[in-house]
């Protein structure tokens, strides 16, 4: 029933403007590593670990120290009483839930502001990629990330379709963002799940 209302619904509106025949000229990006490897997103990434700094040394001063008292428990526990045992237990699993509560916010609350920091660089890193494929006459650009929440996945593509560099490269230009100066062994930013970046 509700198919044959959509079909004969179909069938009264009508068709679409047919687009202008010509060669198809489709490119490929993989759009988050993309925002990820921009020159703007790389300084926010690096300013917002610096911002974390104080709280991942508090973290870090916490398990050292319920470390210490776990240890000290373990050397003198025969030649405690139960009760004192009993005590000293309660304060390192007090502490220990007080530094994994800790943790769980900075966590949360680090990852709230680097999806800020992505969403804001996505949006116009997508300004750049739309300016782009119309001076370059793309027809069609597939986000090739491979993300399981988007589509469509990219099976096989041809290198010269991917146009990651380029747009990292046209954006960093329109930008005026230098590049930053290389970390020390540092681990590449992963934004987790971020959302695609609306048209406009």
């Amino acid at each position: 029933m509700l198919a044959s209302g959509i079909l004969s619904a179909a069938a009264q509106t009508p068709a679409a403007p047919v687009a202008p025949a010509g060669p198809t000229k489709i490119a490929v990006i993989a759009f988050q590593a993309a925002v990820g490897q921009t020159n703007e997103f790389q300084r926010n990434f690096a300013d917002l670990q610096k911002k974390y700094d104080p709280k991942r040394t508090q973290i870090k001063a916490m398990a050292d120290e319920i470390d210490g008292l776990q240890k000290q428990l373990q050397a003198q526990g025969d030649k405690l009483s139960d009760a004192e045992r009993a005590s000293r237990a309660k304060v390192i699993d007090d502490k220990q839930k007080s530094a994994q509560r800790l943790a769980e916010d900075a966590r949360n609350d680090l990852q709230g502001e680097l999806q800020e920091v992505y969403n804001g660089v996505a949006g116009k890193v997508f300004d750049t990629l739309a300016k782009y494929a119309q001076q370059q006459g793309y027809t069609l650009v597939v986000d090739g990330s491979g993300s399981q929440q988007q589509a469509p996945v990219v099976l096989y593509a041809s290198p010269s379709t991917d146009i990651t560099k380029a747009i990292i490269d046209a954006y960093n230009v329109s930008s005026g963002v230098p590049a930053p100066p290389p970390q020390p062994a540092a681990s590449a930013p992963k934004p987790a799940a971020p959302k695609p970046a609306a048209a406009h």
